[in-house]
Order: C-alpha cells, then structure tokens, then sequence
C-alpha cells in the first residue's frame, strides 16, 4: 500500500489543532464480494473524523435502508449497536441474495455541532457489488442530496479518477465545495500539514467534481449545501442553518500492474 503523505503524527495532529471535516459513514468489509468471499457483507456505521480516527456519537439514524434494482428495503430495524472509533457507531451484517450492485444509505438524525454553529445531516452512501456483476453502479437514488458516480465507485486502481455529480433536491449544484478525505484504517497514513488532512475540490458549471486518489484504500467525497430551512436548538431555542451533506464512500485498489 502506498503513502504518499509524510512527517505529522496522527497523535500529534489531534493534540494540537481543531477537528477537521465530518463524515457520515458506512464502511463495508469488501466493496467487491465473490463467490470465495461468501455470500454476505458486513458493514460498519458511524460519524466521524476519518483521516485522525476521531469518532463522535451517532445517534439512531433517522432511515438506513439498501437498494437494489428498483426495490429499497428498509433495514434499520437490524442495525446493532458497536464501538466505533471510540464512540458510539452501528454495524450490519447483510446477506446478498443474488449478483448485482446494492446501495447502503444512511440518513442520520441532525447532528448539533457547537463548532459550526449549526446542525449537520450528512445523507451518507456506499456501494458494494456481489458476484461479479456490476449493473446498477450508476444509480441515483433521488436523495435530498446526493453524489451521483459517474465513474464505477468500486473496482478502480488507486490514481484513478473519480468523477461525480453533485445534487440538491434532483438538480445539479453548479460550483458546488466537495471535501475529499482519506479513511487512515490503520492509523499509518500522515501528512506534512494539516490543511492536507481535508482536500477541496469544485465542481463545475454541471455540479460535476473529479479527483485522483493517490492511494488505496477508503475515500469519502462530501458536497456541503445549506439547506433552505432552519433547525430550533434546545439550549439557547435560536433557529439554527443546517448544513446537508451529500457523501459517498469509494474505494480505490493498489495497483499490482507493472
């Protein structure tokens, strides 16, 4: 696995500056499962920091649920409670029925973040294909907000491009800020400054973003919107902004070419 990123410990970058970029996430043991891998995937669920490995609480969601073809199944019901990062997370273990491509969204309840001065709902998403077939990669799913791919968001060779559209409410966000941030699994990954923790890139005029990933491993892609309505906050009962993110999970392959 390469690291193109070097010198700042991860202890020492929690220690010594602000929490960076949130994420919601859903995290599955393999995006690509075969026949030899079984016939199940086990996800993992929470809100946090991915990069410095910082978990905040994620409360019940407010709807988990996977697609497949045209049929959405509601699975929050199956969702088990689990220490995530240090905090309170969920995990799931689905079993895959038949080959194809299934999508995992997550939509918790708002997120009260002091820092921000305002509520966070991050409609979060995963893809996972079984079997070796990939229909339905592309599927938008008519979210509230949500990333479409425009490249398969499994199977690509880290230094791939991935390429999305961003969406609020059906429409493309022209311009639209997306934070690009690593998953640092296994805590090995630094950097040489903070502000290469959470990239940003823009989409264009379409609402369409593209990124290389210079490694293997876990990307999530948020596109930040402020949502046209405001939320009450219990302690001061000031209506707050509420920030709504539209996040996609990626996974990127070490290349094994010549």
């Amino acid at each position: 696995m390469k690291r193109h990123l070097v010198t700042a410990s991860i202890a020492t970058l929690i220690a010594t500056t602000p929490a960076l970029a949130h994420y919601g996430m859903i995290i599955p043991n393999d995006p690509m499962i075969s026949q030899e891998d079984g016939r199940s995937v086990d996800l993992t669920m929470s809100f946090s920091h991915p990069f410095e490995l910082d978990g905040m609480t994620l409360g019940t969601p407010e709807a988990f649920a996977v697609t497949y073809g045209d049929e959405t199944t509601d699975l929050l019901g199956e969702l088990q409670e689990a220490t995530v990062m240090g905090d309170q997370g969920y995990t799931l273990s689905y079993d895959l029925a038949r080959p194809g491509t299934y999508i995992f969204t997550m939509e918790p309840k708002p997120f009260w973040e002091p820092a921000e001065d305002s509520f966070i709902i991050h409609y979060t998403k995963t893809y996972v294909t079984a079997f070796g077939d990939d229909e339905g990669w592309d599927t938008e799913l008519g979210l509230k907000t949500e990333i479409v791919p425009l490249s398969k968001p499994f199977g690509l060779w880290e230094g791939n491009v991935f390429q999305g559209i961003v969406k609020l409410d059906g429409e493309a966000v022209p311009y639209a800020e997306v934070e690009v941030e690593f998953f640092n699994e296994d805590g090995d990954a630094t950097v040489p400054d903070e502000l290469m923790i959470t990239q940003t890139v823009k989409a264009d005029e379409n609402g369409v973003f593209t990124y290389a990933a210079p490694s293997d491993g876990w990307w999530g892609f948020a596109a930040l919107n402020t949502a046209d309505y405001t939320l009450t906050e219990e302690g001061s009962g000031e209506e707050k902004a509420v920030e709504l993110g539209a996040v996609i999970w990626v996974h990127f392959e070490e290349w094994t070419g010549q």
